[in-house]
């Protein structure tokens, strides 16, 4: 049942914010062009840095608590932590701001 901790707390926070996406209407799911941008510029740096990190001992995963599935070194959980994380952060930006009214330009039906 440990190899199931880091992959149950990556679904508790997807879960957790899924209702923002429902409730407040975000559109972080429905703009997957959008989402897979922010991903692609936040994903590899993060994941390269991790890369180096492990394998220069800085810093390892307890693969107890894992399913101990590795990719590139890395158990695939930590990959997921890079994809989930970010759409996290994103889903609570964009609810802030339609609970706040915030704009930014990009809202739909705006002229560029």
């Amino acid at each position: 049942m440990r190899s199931w901790v880091y992959a149950a707390m990556l679904l508790f926070v997807l879960v957790a914010t899924l209702p923002l996406e429902i409730f407040l209407r975000t559109r972080v799911y429905a703009r997957a062009r959008r989402l897979g941008a922010v991903l692609l510029c936040v994903a590899p740096p993060f994941i390269l840095w991790d890369v180096l990190a492990t394998r220069a001992g800085q810093w390892s995963f307890d693969l107890s608590q894992t399913w101990g599935v590795e990719v590139i070194g890395l158990p695939v959980e930590e990959l997921m932590f890079f994809v989930v994380v970010p759409i996290a952060s994103i889903m609570t930006l964009e609810a802030v701001r339609a609970v706040r009214g915030w704009t930014v330009g990009d809202e739909p039906g705006e002229r560029r």
